[in-house]
C-alpha cells in the first residue's frame, strides 16, 4: 500500500529523465483519459496497492461471522462430503464471478464504484445505476448487521453491557475511522488482520497437539440434516444449509469497491480478489475437516461457539470474532460511500452534485453523512432479520451483472474486447447460473422482489436523460443481434408479408419540402415503420441541407417513429436517386416503400417516371402524395380508398393486383387518425355492381376490417368524382407510367389531397 504520510507530488508536469527524454511510461493512466473524472482525483500518495486495498478487506469480509459461528453447525448437518459440498459449490459461484470480474477489469479503465462502474461502461448507465442503488443501500444496511453481530458476540463476552450502548459505540468507532480516512481505515483492518490470524493459529495448536480425536473414518460422510436446535431439529434439506452457508462466501466486492482509489486497478482488484477467495476457501475447508474431527455431531449442531470451546485458547477466537464483525463493517462504511459518490458523479440521483464532493484528500464526506445517517437510522429499528435476505439478493444481483457482462462481451466479439485476463465462456455463464441459483435457493421471495426493486429502478433512469460519457457496448449487443438475424433472415423464404413493415425512403433536395408532409409521413409509418430521409444536395443546394436533414430526423425520433438520414452528392437528381435506390437494396434492412411529392409543374415528370420505374424493378413500392394546395388532409377524418373497375373479373384470390400497399396504407391512416375508412368503385352495369359488391366485402373480410364503408357506384367515374362522398384524403392507384396530368386534375376534380400507390409485390393486405 502506499504511504499516506508521503509529500503530495508536485502538481508541475513530470520531470523528464536525465538525458532530456520523455520521461518513461509508470503504468499510471492519464486524467485526460479516465472515463470519470473521481477516478483520477487522488494524488498518488493517496492511493492504496493489492494487499492494503484489496486483498485484505476482501479476506476479512469473507472470513467473518459465519466461519466462527455457523461452521460447525453446517457440517454438523451436512457430514464431511455434505459440508464440502456446500463450501465448494458456494466459493465455486463466488469464484467464477471473481474471475469475471478480474477479466473484465482488465478490459476497462474501471472509475470509481466498483461493480457499477464496470456494468455501467458495459451495458449503460442505466443498467449500472439500477443495479448500483439497490447495491449502496444493500452495503449501507450491511453495516449495520455487522454492528448486530459484533454485539452478539461482545455481550457473549459482556453480558451486562446495554445492547443499545454497545451498538452506538461500535457505530461512533467505525464512522469515526472511516470519516477520518480510508487509509486509517486500512490501518485498523491490519491490525484485525493479526488478530483473525491469531485466532486460527489457536485453531491450528489445538489440532497440531491433538484436538482431532474422532478419527476420519468415523467421520459422517453424509449428515442427516436435522437442522436448528432453536427450531427443534425440525429437518432441513442441503439447499437449507446452503442458503445459511453462503452469505460466508460473498463480500467478494470489498476490494473493488475501492477501484477509484487504487493505484493500479487493472492488476489490483484481479490479484487482490483471487488471492482472497483462494486462501479463504482453503481455511474454510480445513476448518470443516477440524470441526468434524474435534467435535461430535451433537457439539456441531447445539453449540454455535464451539469452534471457541475447541481451540487450543479460546480468547484470540473470540477476539476473532468480534474482529471479523468489526472488519467486515468498517470495510462496508468505507466502500459504501464510495459506490454512492459515483453514483453522484454522473448525476443518478437527486442532488447528485453534492453527493459527488470530495475533500481534498479524495474522502467522500458527503456521501459518507448520508450512509451514516441510513446506518444510524437502520440501528434504531433495531432488528434487521426481517430485510436481511434483500441483501444478501442484492449482492447476487450484482455478481449476476458482472458474470452477465463479460457474457455479453465474450459473445459479440467486438475488437474492443481484449482482457488482458481471459477466462472461457463457460465460467462467466456458470457464475451467472450459479449467482440466479443462489438467489432461489436462498430466498425465492426476496429475489424476486429484489429483481422488481432493480426494474423499477431501471425504468425510473431510462425515464431521465443521463450524460453518457462513458462508451457502452449496448450498440453493439443490438448490432449483433441484428447480424444473427440477418443471416437467419437469408435462409427463410424471401416473401414476408406477414412481418412487412413501412420503410419508407423520403429523397428531399431541400429540408422545406418535407416540413408539409411531415405529419402525414409520420402517419404512415408510425408505430412500428420507419423513415429513410435522403438528402440530395448539389452544388446549388443549401449548404446546410446536412443539419436541417438530421433536424428532421430527431424529429421523426422524437414522435416515436425510427428515423435515419443521409446527405449525398447529386449532380443529377433522378440518376442519382436511381443509384441510391440500387445501392440500398444491398442493405439488411433496406426501405421497402418510395414517398414522392407530386411535382407542382411538368420540369421533373420524365425524371419521377425513371425513379418510379427503377423502384419497381428493385421491388420496392411507390408513393406520390398530391396535397390540395388549399385543403390540406382537412379533419383527418375520413379515407376513401379508390378501386379501380375490375368487371368482367372481380373475383378474389391471394394475389388482388395492385391493391395491397394501397390498402396497407390507407389502414394505417385509419389507425392513427382513428378515422373512417370508405372503399369505392365506379362501374358500367348493375350486374358488375353485384360483383364488385360481392368483392369489396370479401376483401373487408379478409384483410380483417369489417367496419370499413362499401360504395359502388353505376355510371361514369369522371361524373361521379365531385359528387362522391368526401374524405380527407383519396388513395389511388398509381398509373403505369405515372400521368401527372391526370393526377393533378383527380385533386383538383375531387378538391381532396391524394396519394396514388403502387405495389412492389412483396405486401399482402390478405396476410
Amino acid at each position: 500500500m502506499a504511504d499516506s504520510n508521503a509529500a503530495p507530488p508536485d502538481a508541475a508536469a513530470p520531470n523528464p529523465s536525465p538525458n532530456g527524454a520523455p520521461p518513461a511510461d509508470t503504468g499510471v493512466v492519464d486524467a485526460d483519459v479516465e472515463p470519470s473524472a473521481e477516478s483520477s482525483i487522488l494524488p498518488d500518495s493517496a492511493k492504496y496497492g493489492t494487499f492494503g486495498g484489496v486483498f485484505t478487506p476482501t479476506l476479512l469480509t469473507i472470513l467473518g461471522v459465519i466461519m466462527y459461528l455457523r461452521t460447525g453447525w453446517v457440517v454438523g448437518n451436512a457430514g464431511l462430503l455434505g459440508g464440502l459440498l456446500i463450501i465448494l459449490l458456494a466459493f465455486g459461484i463466488v469464484t467464477a464471478t471473481g474471475l469475471s470480474m478480474s477479466s473484465i477489469t482488465t478490459n476497462i479503465r474501471i472509475g470509481a464504484g466498483g461493480a457499477y462502474s464496470i456494468i455501467s461502461q458495459s451495458l449503460g448507465l442505466e443498467v449500472g445505476g439500477s443495479v448500483g442503488i439497490p447495491l449502496y443501500l444493500a452495503q449501507a444496511l450491511a453495516v449495520t448487521m455487522y454492528i448486530f453481530g459484533f454485539r452478539e458476540g461482545w455481550l457473549w463476552v459482556f453480558p451486562d453491557h446495554a445492547a443499545l450502548l454497545v451498538d452506538l459505540a461500535a457505530f461512533a468507532l467505525i464512522f469515526g475511522i472511516a470519516y477520518i480516512s480510508a487509509s486509517l481505515a486500512f490501518r485498523v483492518q491490519y491490525a484485525i488482520l493479526a488478530i483473525i490470524v491469531g485466532s486460527l493459529v489457536s485453531v491450528a495448536v489445538a489440532a497440531a497437539t491433538g484436538s482431532m480425536t474422532i478419527p476420519l473414518t468415523e467421520v459422517p460422510l453424509w449428515g442427516e440434516f436435522p437442522g436448528a436446535p432453536e427450531d427443534g431439529f425440525p429437518g432441513v434439506s442441503l439447499w437449507v444449509v446452503f442458503a445459511v452457508f453462503f452469505p460466508a462466501a460473498t463480500g467478494i466486492m470489498a476490494g473493488a469497491n475501492m477501484s477509484g482509489e487504487l493505484e493500479d486497478p487493472r492488476t489490483s482488484i484481479p490479484l487482490g480478489t483471487m488471492s482472497a477467495i483462494g486462501l479463504s476457501a482453503v481455511i474454510y475447508v480445513l476448518l470443516a475437516i477440524w470441526l468434524l474431527r474435534s467435535a461430535s455431531t451433537e457439539e456441531l449442531l447445539t453449540n454455535y461457539t464451539v469452534m471457541i470451546d475447541k481451540a487450543f485458547w479460546g480468547p484470540p477466537v473470540v477476539a476473532g470474532l468480534l474482529g471479523a464483525t468489526f472488519s467486515s463493517a468498517l470495510a462496508s462504511a468505507v466502500g459504501a460511500p464510495r459506490i454512492l459518490q459515483a453514483l453522484g458523479s454522473h448525476d443518478i440521483l437527486p442532488q447528485s452534485d453534492w453527493m459527488a464532493r470530495r475533500t481534498d484528500s479524495g474522502e467522500p464526506r458527503n456521501a459518507m453523512l448520508i450512509t451514516g445517517g441510513i446506518v444510524l437510522t437502520a440501528l434504531m429499528v433495531r432488528d434487521l432479520n426481517a430485510i436481511a435476505p434483500l441483501i444478501t439478493m442484492f449482492f447476487l444481483i450484482t455478481y449476476t451483472m458482472i458474470n452477465v457482462v463479460v457474457f455479453v462481451e465474450q459473445t459479440l466479439g467486438l475488437v474492443s474486447f481484449r482482457p488482458l485476463l481471459r477466462i472461457p465462456r463457460f465460467v462467466s455463464f456458470a457464475g451467472a447460473a450459479g449467482c440466479i441459483l443462489a438467489m432461489f435457493i436462498v430466498n425465492p421471495t426476496f429475489g424476486l422482489a429484489a429483481l422488481a426493486i432493480v426494474l423499477v429502478f431501471y425504468g425510473i433512469l431510462v425515464r431521465r436523460t443521463l450524460d453518457h460519457s462513458m462508451a457502452d457496448v449496448r450498440s453493439g449487443l443490438f448490432v449483433s443481434l441484428a447480424e444473427w438475424a440477418a443471416k437467419h433472415v437469408k435462409d427463410l423464404d424471401p416473401r414476408q408479408e406477414r412481418a412487412w413493415k413501412p420503410n419508407i425512403l423520403v429523397p428531399i433536395t431541400d429540408a422545406d419540402t418535407l416540413r408539409g408532409s411531415f405529419l402525414f409521413l409520420q402517419d404512415l409509418a408510425a408505430p412500428k415503420g420507419a423513415v429513410n430521409v435522403l438528402g440530395l444536395q448539389s452544388t446549388s443546394s443549401s449548404s446546410d441541407l446536412p443539419d436541417q436533414v438530421r433536424d428532421l430526423t430527431a424529429a421523426f425520433r422524437k414522435q416515436g417513429v425510427f428515423a435515419s438520414s443521409a446527405v449525398v452528392t447529386a449532380h443529377d437528381f433522378a440518376n442519382s436517386l436511381t443509384a441510391s435506390i440500387q445501392t440500398m437494396q444491398g442493405a439488411f434492412f433496406k426501405p421497402n416503400v418510395l414517398f414522392l411529392a407530386l411535382p407542382p409543374t411538368n420540369e421533373r415528370e420524365a425524371d419521377f417516371q425513371q425513379i418510379v420505374a427503377t423502384a419497381s424493378e428493385q421491388q420496392m413500392g411507390s408513393l406520390i402524395y398530391a396535397p390540395h394546395e388549399r385543403v390540406g388532409l382537412g379533419q383527418r377524418e375520413t379515407i376513401n380508398v379508390w378501386i379501380n373497375d375490375r368487371s368482367p373479373h372481380w373475383r378474389v384470390s391471394m394475389d388482388v393486383g395492385n391493391l395491397d400497399l394501397l390498402i396497407l396504407m390507407a389502414y394505417k391512416l385509419k389507425r392513427n387518425w382513428d378515422a373512417e375508412m370508405r372503399l369505392l368503385t365506379v362501374v358500367d352495369t348493375e350486374e358488375d355492381a353485384q360483383a364488385a359488391h360481392t368483392f369489396l366485402h370479401m376483401i373487408t373480410d379478409l384483410a380483417r376490417m369489417p367496419d370499413a364503408e362499401i360504395v359502388v357506384h353505376v355510371g361514369d367515374f369522371q361524373a361521379y368524382l365531385s359528387n362522391a362522398p368526401r374524405g380527407d384524403v383519396n388513395v389511388f392507384g398509381l398509373m403505369d407510367p405515372p400521368r401527372f396530368e391526370r393526377m393533378r386534375a383527380l385533386v383538383s376534380q375531387s378538391r381532396t389531397s391524394s396519394l396514388f400507390v403502387r405495389d412492389s409485390g412483396n405486401e399482402s393486405a390478405l396476410a
